[in-house]
């Protein structure tokens, strides 16, 4: 008896190429290498500029075609979101009211640009369980750092760029102090929780960290900024996690070892000591650190005085200083496009209008991480650290540090916040998913 074969089977059609995409942007692998790009991101910061911008752009690219585009619109109603944007905004319109070359208004707007990036970093790590491998990266690369400065500060012939500072390897001692400066007290926290928790290893592995990164920064090299900002961030600690016993001893053991340091550290006394010397410069009309921030608050300060409630522009910095240094002689002559203090680099290009937007976003930004987990101390850490270290420098706006803190905030702030959700919503698993971000149910925990 023979069996009538049944009609053939016809080839299933090849899927199309955005349903390929589709369900592999829902895989494993695609969301590993999303968080993978923020992970290099961090630790390619401590060497260079190039690779950081490659990595995070690169990072939009694959995260766009994750968004739920109405839950992001959602969230950017919240401050702490929609604050960037609006800095953003008006150094945008800013262009419109300058005086300067549009080649040096376009070049105003690419500093807050990265301001960008942060509702983005917020709304991704709320979904993201990979938060805590960035800050192990940015960790591990800047021990690598600290452990290349020694080694140079010895053979300067092994540096890796041509810096002019001693023990500096690569970029320069302001960026290198800001690093190591927030490492020390990023490991602050967890070691506390080691020596509650009595796990006498890992205390001892975070405080040899701690006093590794502080011993380069007294004795080989550091910024004298962070001298200011340092003992804001301890005073923070102490008040945030110490009992009052606690934090007297605390204080008297800080005590005891800077007066240790001062006898022992040539290099910390004379950049205290070469503060008096540089404001002389002032006087005398020459070129030096001090000397040149007094001059530039100074005429900062007098073209605030002609523009207070707009500013004279994005990108206007530059162009009023040439104008100021006309028919002038030494430092007062100097032109610039920094004024070397925040407040005063928005007030000159947006007027009082910009600066109550710098202060929103910050104050937002501090009250977003009220918490007293690992995340929302490294966060508070990142903004208090650039509001101070602002006072004297346009932090917010420089490369480096200003990436630290898009990063951190971004990072930190997405962690906190995602916490507060489990808080208030206590039916929702604590396993996050990067469902969340797509709106799939199917897509698999992301860990």
């Amino acid at each position: 008896m023979t069996v009538e074969p049944g009609p053939s089977r016809a080839a299933a059609p090849p899927a199309h190429w955005l349903e390929q995409f589709g369900a592999w942007r829902c895989s494993a692998t695609y969301l590993y290498a999303t968080d993978m790009l923020v992970v290099l991101t961090a630790a390619s910061l401590p060497w260079s500029t190039t690779a950081p911008t490659v990595f995070i752009l690169l990072w939009l690219f694959l995260v766009l075609p994750l968004m739920d585009w109405k839950a992001f619109g959602g969230s950017l109603l919240h401050p702490t979101a929609a604050l960037p944007l609006a800095f953003f905004a008006l150094a945008t319109i800013g262009t419109l009211w300058s005086d300067a070359a549009w080649a040096a208004r376009l070049h105003g707007i690419n500093p807050v640009s990265k301001l960008l990036l942060i509702p983005f970093l917020l709304y991704f790590f709320q979904r993201s369980r990979r938060g805590l491998w960035i800050l192990i990266a940015f960790l591990a690369s800047c021990a690598l750092l600290l452990l290349l400065s020694w080694i140079v500060l010895f053979d300067p012939a092994l540096k890796i760029a041509a810096t002019v500072s001693d023990g500096v390897p690569v970029k320069n001692y302001i960026d290198q102090s800001q690093e190591f400066a927030l490492c020390i007290f990023a490991l602050a926290y967890p070691a506390l929780v080691a020596a509650r928790e009595r796990r006498l290893p890992t205390l001892l592995g975070h405080l040899v960290l701690i006093l590794a990164f502080l011993a380069n920064m007294l004795f080989v090299v550091s910024a004298r900024t962070a001298l200011i900002y340092m003992p804001v961030l301890l005073v923070m600690f102490a008040a945030r996690y110490l009992d009052r016993r606690t934090a007297h001893a605390l204080l008297a053991a800080i005590i005891a070892a800077g007066l240790l340091v001062w006898t022992t550290s040539p290099y910390l006394r004379k950049r205290i000591g070469d503060i008096t010397i540089e404001y002389q410069a002032y006087e005398t009309n020459t070129l030096a650190s001090t000397a040149q921030r007094l001059t530039y608050w100074r005429k900062s300060i007098g073209f605030i005085a002609r523009a207070p409630l707009l500013g004279h522009g994005t990108g206007s910095i530059g162009y009023l200083f040439e104008q100021d240094a006309i028919g002038k002689t030494g430092l007062r002559a100097d032109v610039v496009n920094n004024p070397h203090n925040q407040t005063l680099n928005a007030a000159v290009q947006w007027g009082l209008l910009g600066v109550i937007v710098l202060y929103a976003m910050w104050l937002s930004h501090l009250l977003l991480f009220s918490g007293r987990d690992l995340a929302t101390w490294i966060g508070l850490v990142v903004v208090v650290q650039n509001l101070v270290s602002s006072l004297l420098n346009s932090h917010l706006f420089d490369f480096h540090e200003g990436w630290m803190y898009v990063l951190g905030v971004g990072i930190a702030g997405g962690l906190s916040l995602r916490d507060r959700s489990y808080t208030s919503q206590p039916n929702l698993s604590a396993r996050s998913t990067h469902s969340e971000v797509n709106g799939s149910p199917r897509a698999r925990p992301h860990r």
